[in-house]
């Protein structure tokens, strides 16, 4: 029970910040989504670094090392690259919101090509994407406060729990609790992830380099990448996939919005990349759990690192990991949340009640925010994917937002709305069919060489969306009179 109160205790400490956070804020739906653009470099550093420290830490990165080995570490690589993308992308779409005091990513999309049409679909395409993402969080709280209770607590009871949490704590402060309890949370995973990813290899096996070593020994060619399937090809795609996809998320995009002025994003691009690094320490944690809870199978892979901590410390520390977990969960989830209820609040609803008032709006936004949490717990007891798997497609999804938005900084651009949406339709769909139907590249095209068949799918999504986006922009073109928006700014 030792555990179980310390993970309560934690959960009440978050709580508190975010109660703490509302204090003395009119909630507007400006305040509640986007912090009346008031974060400094700090806080704009801890909500971009929440997307990387998330459930998804303790479970998928560590469940990833732990069963398949050398492919695990692209997601050491993908951030990295995506923090070196922000440097140039997100100045020039943080001026264009300042402008136009956007408060969602919908809103970029409908200012960029006077579309509410495309906004509506860009909100739609981002809540399906967050759908996976948010099923992510919830599963993984579930899975980390129930193993960290060693059992007291089932996974459905911790994930209800956590989930009506979580919707209080977005409902009361939102994005200024979420900021604060990243404070907290990141302080926390820090100290701890390099803790176990120095303590475990140690107790386990010796030290780091000896434990390679025995891996190495038990499972060779394990620790490096396999001529298919997970091949250099799928490794490269999917680094590319995810560095582009980084700041699609909706709650990430629309995070960019707080930041006081656009100097923070070069500054976090500089030091972003080393926080990165934090992650090997938790590959580490996973390899040593492959010497420490041999034999886990499926989706059980993503409890190694769980079920490693339970096996070699006292139920205090095991606490204090599994709350530090459920706060990996709330902060996103909050986010996720947050973002999903003001898209459709604002970029859906306001399609079809264009005199509504910003007021009505944002009390729209906060009532969605339970029903989102109720999809999404349906969501997580149906679902069956590993956590790192319910991440790829979410991205897969979210890409494909990708070359609109690029396309569309320029002061004279090529990119017509027809030709935004059709790219953006024609991407979403060739990811639901290979997706629903589990159809690989392999199987349409046997006779493509092999790296070509392991290509990630939302690439070859990509490629699709690219291709119908110019072609469509072109014969459209001629019929519709060019918007020539320019960025506030762009001058950098």
């Amino acid at each position: 029970m030792t555990a179980l109160v310390v993970i309560a205790a934690f959960l009440l400490v978050a709580i508190a910040l975010g109660v703490r956070a509302r204090s003395g804020r009119d909630m507007s739906l400006e305040e509640w989504s986007v912090g009346g653009r008031g974060f400094g470099t700090v806080f704009v550093f801890l909500l971009l670094a929440g997307e990387l420290y998330t459930t998804f830490t303790f479970l998928g990165a560590s469940g990833w090392a732990y069963g398949k080995g050398g492919p695990a570490l692209y997601i050491l690589g993908y951030a990295s690259l995506a923090y070196v993308i922000s440097y140039w992308l997100l100045p020039p779409v943080w001026r264009f919101a300042k402008e136009h005091r956007l408060v969602s990513q919908s809103d970029f999309f409908v200012q960029k090509f006077d579309s509410p049409v495309l906004g509506a679909l860009v909100a739609l395409v981002g809540v399906v994407a967050m759908v996976p993402y948010l099923v992510l969080q919830l599963t993984g709280m579930g899975i980390i406060v129930s193993a960290s209770s060693y059992g007291h607590v089932s996974p459905h009871v911790a994930v209800v729990i956590g989930t009506l949490a979580l919707t209080a704590y977005v409902t009361v402060s939102g994005i200024h609790g979420s900021a604060w309890t990243a404070v907290v949370k990141d302080a926390l995973i820090l100290g701890i992830v390099v803790f176990l990813g120095i303590y475990l290899p140690l107790h386990y096996s010796g030290g780091i380099g000896k434990m390679f070593h025995s891996i190495d020994a038990a499972r060779p060619g394990f620790l490096t990448l396999p001529h298919s399937g997970l091949s250099p090809a799928w490794f490269a795609s999917t680094v590319l996939l995810s560095a582009l996809g980084f700041y699609m998320w909706p709650h990430t995009f629309s995070a960019v919005y707080s930041a006081k002025d656009p100097r923070a994003f070069r500054r976090n691009a500089v030091f972003l990349p080393l926080y990165q690094l934090v992650l090997l320490f938790v590959f580490f944690a996973g390899f040593a759990a492959i010497i420490a809870v041999p034999g886990l199978k499926g989706s059980d892979m993503d409890l190694s690192l769980l079920n490693t901590t339970v096996k070699t410390f006292d139920p205090w520390f095991v606490g204090v990991v599994g709350g530090t977990g459920m706060l990996t969960a709330l902060v996103p989830g909050s986010l996720l949340l947050m973002t999903s209820a003001t898209c459709l609040a604002k970029n859906v609803y306001r399609l079809a009640r264009p005199d509504a008032t910003d007021r009505t709006v944002g009390r729209l936004a906060k009532l969605l925010v339970p029903v989102l949490s109720a999809v999404a717990l349906l969501f997580t007891f149906n679902g069956g994917s590993t956590i790192v798997n319910l991440l790829l497609m979410g991205y897969a999804l979210v890409t494909q937002l990708f070359p609109a938005l690029l396309l569309s900084l320029p002061s004279r651009r090529f990119v017509t709305k027809q030709g935004a949406a059709a790219g953006i339709v024609s991407g979403v769909a060739t990811v639901a069919v290979v997706t629903l139907t589990g159809t690989t590249l392999a199987d349409l095209l046997p006779f493509l060489p092999q790296p070509v068949k392991d290509l990630n799918v939302g690439v070859v999504a990509l490629l699709v969306n690219t291709a119908v986006l110019f072609a469509v922009s072109a014969a459209t073109r001629a019929s519709t009179v060019p918007s020539a928006v320019p960025v506030a700014g762009d001058a950098t």
